[in-house]
């Protein structure tokens, strides 16, 4: 095992947030490495829509979605599970690009602008000792003055860091298709089952994402994908027949488990966690795409702001400013979002409820648009 060169910052994960993060702090000048499990592009299981608040942004970034075949989406239709269908207007909007895409291109970014980048290397442990890290893989260590944990919505290095939320059984599943269908290219649909829900919006290349989360007891778990959508997700008539029309385009889905909506630490050991590795939104809500990418610009700003790494060593008066004020800014931005987006969940799954609920809150057009307004951010 070989020991590299010490690094400004090593960012772990390389999503949306450990991009971001990755590109502002190459373009600002500092000693940045990047290390990512995965080889680029792949996809990943996600819902592939995101809000316009970061549009602007993104460009900043050299990143124009629309001229990678991005979709505007401008409406909303949610069926309950019984499955009448209500629309209605998307004030913000957003675009739908797949993961496959986005993440490549900025990835493309961060190389250009110097960042090195690891890809197919997963971190086994980080340690911090002496005002350092390090951080270990199958093949190498390296040295760095600061982490951002930005690693996804689990992994082992939440066991070695002991962190709550990975102890809980959580039942929930999230599965991911992409498909061929005609359908409204400016609407994305949210259709409701019970103890879940399936998103479906335009990508790139007349493509449609088909994303769907379900809650299962360990004694309630079904044999297969194809039997839990029979049995469950088909009873809504709608969604039925979005599946029955669609022209599936891979073999098999992707699929992730044991997927986590409770509070995280922002900070761990000194690690700065960013994205869904700080705070995970529920998928209903369509808006964590933006929070990695918003989260990745906040804590970005503040090291920058902070000249922190202007220091060989870290004095440990700064780290712990640094921390404390990316903590409350953090929780002033997403912590009200998150509870939101939690909340309304709750609503959604017992299928009375979710259909009570759903015609309720369309019957008061101002509060229709209040409850989408609290799981959204203003435009970077």
């Amino acid at each position: 095992m070989s020991a590299n060169a010490t690094y400004d910052v090593i960012v772990i994960g390389g999503g949306l947030a450990g991009l971001t993060a990755t590109i502002e702090l190459a373009r600002a000048g500092y000693k940045t490495l990047l290390i990512e499990k995965k080889q680029y592009p792949y996809h990943k299981v996600c819902g592939e829509y995101i809000s316009n608040e970061v549009l602007p942004y993104l460009r900043s970034l050299g990143f124009d979605p629309f001229a990678h075949g991005a979709a505007a989406i401008k409406r909303l239709r949610i069926s309950t599970p019984m499955g009448k269908n209500i629309r209605t207007a998307l004030d913000m909007g957003g675009f739908g690009i797949s993961r496959y895409t986005i993440d490549n291109e900025l990835y493309q970014r961060a190389l250009a602008l110097g960042a090195e980048v690891r890809t197919n290397t997963r971190v086994s442990d980080i340690a911090f000792s002496g005002e350092q890290f390090t951080v270990t893989t199958s093949s190498d260590t390296y040295s760095g003055k600061l982490v951002i944990g930005s690693y996804g919505k689990r992994d082992t290095l939440d066991k070695k860091l002991h962190r709550d939320f990975i102890q809980q059984h959580t039942g929930y599943t999230g599965v991911k298709y992409h498909i061929e269908i005609d359908y409204p290219e400016d609407e994305i649909g949210l259709d409701n089952f019970r103890d879940g829900y399936c998103g479906i919006s335009r990508v790139e290349g007349n493509r449609y994402n088909l994303c769907y989360l379900s809650y299962r007891a360990p004694k309630e778990q079904h044999s297969s994908i194809p039997e839990l959508e029979e049995k469950v997700l088909f009873k809504n008539p709608v969604l039925k027949d979005i599946f029955r029309r669609a022209n599936f385009l891979w073999e098999a889905p992707l699929a992730i488990t044991q997927i986590s909506f409770a509070p995280k630490t922002v900070v761990d050991n000194h690690i700065l966690m960013c994205g869904d590795a700080a705070g995970l939104i529920t998928p209903l809500c369509g808006n964590g795409m933006s929070m990695a990418i918003g989260a990745a610009k906040l804590l970005t700003d503040l090291i920058k702001e902070s000249d922190i790494l202007r220091h060989t060593t870290i004095p440990p008066r700064e780290r712990a400013q640094l921390e404390a004020a990316y903590l409350r800014l953090w929780s002033k931005q997403f912590k009200t979002r998150l509870y939101w987006g939690r909340t309304i969940q709750r609503f959604f799954g017992n299928p009375a409820l979710t259909s009570l609920f759903l015609n309720t809150v369309h019957a008061i057009p101002p509060l229709e648009r209040k409850l989408i307004g609290l799981t959204h951010g203003e435009v970077l």
